[in-house]
C-alpha cells in the first residue's frame, strides 16, 4: 500500500468545482440531452486564415523543432512591444520589459513563485479567476481576498484590506475587464490604485486578457498607459481570446523590469518556452491586427451578448448586460445556491453554466454563462433558460434575483 496521494495545497485550490461541472455534462450527454455547453470560456472560432497558414508553414520547416528560448524569441518580443505601442501608446524594451508566456495563465500561475516566499500575503480579487487564488496557494503564499461588491461598482474595497496585510503583501492582482465580472475600469480607477501602490509599496499585476473584447464603443485601457505605472506594475496579455488562439498557449507579461526578470527566472527553471511556430503565428496575428487587416472579435461577442440577454429578459431573468469579455454574470434567485441551480439548469434544459462559487466566496449567488456558441445556438440556449426561469422561478412566485 502506498502513502496518501495528493497535497493539501491542491485540495485548497477549489478546482473540484470544474471537475464536478464536467461530470454533470458527461451525465447529461449519457442521458441523451442535447447539451449546449456555455461553461468553459474557450473561443469556438479559429484564428484567421492568415495566422493558420503561417503556423502550417512554420511547422513544416525542419529547423523548427529545437528548444525555444524560455523568455520568447526576439522577434516575438519585439512584435509584442510594437503592438503595445500601437494599441496603447506604451513604449517597452522588448529585452527587459517583456517575457513570452504559455498563455497568461502560465504567468499568473508562476507569479507567486516568482514574487513570494511561503506565508507571504497576496491580494486577490473576490470574485476572481480561479488561478489568482490557486497560484498563490500552490506557491505556499496566502491569498487575501479583496471584496468586489455591487455597491462599490465591483471595484476593490480599500477599506477591506487590513493594515497588517498592507505592510506585508507582496503584490496585488487586478483584472479589468474581468472574469467572471465584466467591469471595465477607467483611468481614474487606475490612478487610484497606482496611488495605493505608491503609498504602500505593493506592486500591481493587471490581467488584461480581455483588452480586445469590449462592447458599446468601450476601448479598455492598459494600466501601463499611466505615467509612472511601469515603475510599480506589470500586465498580462493573451492571444487566446483576442485572436482565437486559446489552444496555442501564447501570451506575454509586459511592464516593470524587476517583475519581468523574476518571472523569466522561474521560467528558465521550469520550461523551455513556447514552440517556435506558435510564436511565429502569434507574430502574424499581432501584425495583422496592427495593419487593420483582421476582423476584431468584439463585434461578434457583442452580437452574441445581445442575443442571449434579450432571450433571458423575455423569460424574466433580468440583469445588467456585460460591458466586455465573453461572459454573462447572472444572479440566481433567493433560496438557491449557485451550484444547485447550475445543476438544475443542466438537468432541465441541457445548458451547462458554471456556478459562481467557483470564483470565490463572493461568487455565490451568481452563475457564469460563456458566449462560446454561434448565435443560433445561443438563441436556443436562451429560449431554454427563459422557459426554465418562467416555470421554476416566476410561476412559483420566487424572487427573480439578487
Amino acid at each position: 500500500m502506498i502513502r496518501s496521494i495528493g497535497s493539501e495545497r491542491m485540495r485548497r485550490t477549489g478546482a473540484a468545482i470544474f471537475a464536478e461541472v464536467a461530470a454533470w455534462k458527461a451525465e447529461a450527454v449519457r442521458a441523451g440531452l442535447d447539451v449546449i455547453d456555455l461553461s468553459i470560456g474557450s473561443p469556438d472560432r479559429p484564428p484567421s486564415e492568415r495566422v493558420r497558414r503561417k503556423l502550417a508553414e512554420a511547422v513544416m520547416r525542419p529547423d523548427a523543432y529545437g528548444y525555444p528560448s524560455s523568455q520568447g524569441s526576439t522577434a516575438f518580443r519585439r512584435t509584442a512591444a510594437r503592438w503595445m505601442k500601437h494599441r496603447f501608446g506604451v513604449e517597452l524594451d522588448p529585452d527587459s520589459e517583456i517575457v513570452a508566456l504559455m498563455g497568461s495563465q502560465d504567468g499568473l500561475a508562476h507569479a507567486a513563485v516568482a514574487l513570494t516566499d511561503p506565508g507571504d500575503p497576496v491580494l486577490v480579487p473576490d470574485p476572481g479567476y480561479p488561478i489568482y487564488t490557486a497560484g498563490v496557494i500552490l506557491a505556499g503564499a496566502v491569498p487575501v481576498h479583496v471584496p468586489l461588491r455591487p455597491e462599490n461598482g465591483f471595484l476593490p474595497d480599500l477599506a477591506a484590506i487590513p493594515d497588517e496585510v498592507r505592510k506585508r503583501a507582496r503584490y496585488m492582482l487586478l483584472n479589468y475587464p474581468g472574469n467572471p465580472l465584466s467591469v471595465v475600469a477607467d483611468e481614474s480607477f487606475f490612478r487610484h490604485w497606482l496611488a495605493f501602490s505608491e503609498e504602500t509599496g505593493i506592486p500591481l499585476l493587471h490581467d488584461l486578457a480581455y483588452s480586445e473584447m469590449a462592447f458599446d464603443g468601450i476601448r479598455p485601457k492598459s494600466l501601463l498607459e499611466l505615467p509612472g505605472a511601469i515603475e510599480r506594475a506589470a500586465e498580462f496579455h493573451s492571444l487566446s481570446k483576442s485572436f482565437n488562439m486559446a489552444g496555442c498557449r501564447i501570451g506575454f507579461l509586459a511592464g516593470n523590469r524587476e517583475i519581468v526578470a523574476a518571472l523569466k527566472s522561474v521560467k528558465s527553471n521550469v520550461d523551455y518556452g513556447v514552440f517556435g511556430p506558435i510564436q511565429e503565428a502569434a507574430i502574424e496575428a499581432l501584425e495583422e491586427d496592427m495593419e487593420g487587416a483582421s476582423e476584431p472579435v468584439a463585434p461578434l461577442y457583442e452580437r452574441r451578448r445581445n442575443v442571449l440577454v434579450a432571450a433571458l429578459r423575455e423569460g424574466g431573468w433580468i440583469f445588467d448586460p456585460p460591458q466586455a469579455t465573453m461572459f454573462l454574470w447572472a444572479p440566481v434567485p433567493e433560496g438557491w445556491t449557485s451550484r444547485q441551480i447550475s445543476r438544475e439548469i443542466l438537468e432541465n434544459t441541457g445548458v451547462a453554466v458554471v456556478p459562481g462559487d467557483a470564483f470565490g466566496p463572493l461568487g455565490e449567488g451568481c452563475v457564469r454563462i460563456a458566449l462560446v456558441q454561434e448565435e443560433e445556438r445561443l438563441a436556443e440556449a436562451g429560449r431554454r433558460l427563459a422557459r426554465f426561469w418562467r416555470e421554476r422561478i416566476i410561476d412559483r412566485g420566487m424572487p427573480g434575483g439578487r
